[in-house]
């Protein structure tokens, strides 16, 4: 079921994307194979296509050379067996364990299946000794592999920019979301439980930012080779790196702030409640400016804790709680070092979504509709009367 929410989904319209771009491959690849170069059995055709067609047009290019030779030598090994032994459990068993020991060799990369799978259906139905099939079952395949190439490269190459800033704009606010939870919690009565469900939201994000590491390997892959023009700026995305290494950190350093307030808890000590109230108000202020992603009042909040960290002999504080409050007042103002960079690069420059770019026209078209129906009426402008 289609949500709003799915329809924002940066995935879920690459996933489309990619779809629609198979079944194009290998439907003009069997058009092709059956109808203009009038090949009997043209099935190899639209199975090329529909394994060439992959993720990025980088990948699809490097893999098409591997992909050749994996399909080419699934259709020898079947002619080769075939003739040989005839379809017979003999020859099936054959023919998939030495597809798999062919695709597993390192010039092939990994093409087990393919080569195996490939052998297996040109055994099934129907080899020959003639050269003409032989030659005819390799056209099949040259067709499918330059098509799915083709139609990868030139219908809408993927960009994978957008999973990727979807990944960074999610991590973004999870921080922000524990620290203000964080806030919360020391307002009332801190448990151990509390505090161990704060130290797995950090290993939880910590999985997220590897995951958005591998999201922006893959559009960088997926700039290689592009020819869209914005492909040239995700080549090197100095900047990405450079946020989910700040993101990392402050992971880190939200984790540590957590562990320092379970030793508090287990030693039995007891925060002083004008350290505590000034404490909460700092991480409110800081979760909730990273959860709207404004750098200005993180800024704002950094000085309010230098006042802090500045005022803290002056306040009548217990010198023993010193080295506590100091540590989660460093964690804290890490925090903000490093967010403050990952909220002044926000809006990360996200493309729109399919569906929002026709929103946005037909808000377009009726703002000129309702703009040209005075002068189509004869009555005069707003602006005139």
């Amino acid at each position: 079921m289609l949500t709003r929410e799915r329809l924002k989904d940066p995935v879920f319209w690459n996933d489309v994307t990619q779809l629609l771009k198979t079944v194009v491959a290998a439907t003009v690849a069997w058009v092709l194979a059956a109808e203009a170069f009038e090949l009997e059995q043209p099935f190899l055709a639209p199975w090329a296509a529909i394994l060439v067609v992959n993720g990025t047009v980088y990948r699809t290019m490097s893999k098409g050379a591997r992909q050749v030779a994996a399909t080419v030598a699934g259709v020898l090994l079947a002619s080769g067996i075939g003739n040989w032994l005839g379809l017979e459990v003999s020859s099936v068993l054959l023919v998939v364990m030495l597809g798999l020991a062919v695709g597993a060799l390192p010039w092939l990369d990994g093409e087990e299946t393919t080569v195996a799978a490939t052998a297996l259906v040109v055994l099934a139905t129907g080899f020959s000794d003639d050269d003409v099939v032989l030659l005819a079952r390799l056209l099949d395949t040259a067709i499918g592999i330059g098509v799915g190439i083709l139609v990868n490269l030139v219908v809408w190459p993927p960009l994978r920019r957008r999973t990727a800033l979807r990944a960074i704009d999610k991590v973004d606010d999870l921080v922000g979301e524990l620290v203000c939870d964080v806030a919360t919690g020391l307002r009332g009565r801190l448990t151990h439980e509390q505090i161990e469900e704060w130290v797995q939201r950090t290993r939880d994000l910590d999985q997220l930012v590897d995951d958005a590491w591998a999201l922006v390997r893959q559009a960088v892959e997926s700039a290689r080779l592009n020819p869209r023009r914005p492909a040239r700026s995700i080549r090197d995305p100095r900047e990405w790196y450079s946020l989910l290494r700040r993101l990392e950190q402050a992971i880190a350093e939200s984790r540590s702030l957590a562990r320092t307030l379970d030793h508090s808890l287990a030693a039995g000590r007891t925060w002083e409640e004008p350290f505590r109230a000034c404490f909460c108000e700092l991480l409110d202020d800081v979760g909730t400016a990273i959860l709207a992603a404004e750098d200005e009042p993180l800024r704002a909040a950094r000085g309010k804790l230098d006042d802090v960290i500045g005022s803290l002999s002056d306040r009548g504080l217990s010198r023993e709680l010193w080295p506590e409050y100091g540590a989660v007042l460093t964690n804290l103002r890490n925090i903000i070092a490093d967010m403050d960079e990952v909220a002044a690069a926000n809006p990360l420059g996200q493309p729109p979504l399919p569906f929002e770019v026709l929103r946005r026209r037909r808000a377009v078209d009726a703002e000129r509709e309702t703009a040209a129906g005075p002068a189509r009426s004869g009555a005069p402008a707003p602006h005139d009367a």
